[in-house]
């Protein structure tokens, strides 16, 4: 991950993103496990369960990127405190 500032990057604070910081990894988080659930099958989610600790171990690392390189960010993240479960984390 790279903050592209040719692209204008800028912090998006609008929409679903008012209530959690990573909303799109949270859609990713559901979708791999609602896929598990709907084939029933054990195996499937054992690697969805990995898949989502790797989601959220990335989330963790590109927070931080932002708030290092990404104007505004910062107070963004003072603002809205969850990265993926509004209340919780």
């Amino acid at each position: 991950m790279r903050i592209q500032s040719d692209r204008g990057h800028s912090v998006a604070a609008s929409g679903p993103y008012r209530f959690v910081r990573h909303p799109g990894y949270l859609g990713m988080i559901a979708f791999e496990l609602a896929v598990s659930i709907m084939l029933a099958s054990w195996w499937s989610l054992l690697i969805s369960v990995g898949n989502v600790f790797l989601i959220i171990l990335r989330t963790a690392l590109e927070d931080r990127t932002l708030q290092a390189e990404l104007p505004g960010y910062k107070e963004y993240a003072q603002h809205v405190r969850y990265r993926l479960v509004s209340g919780v984390w």
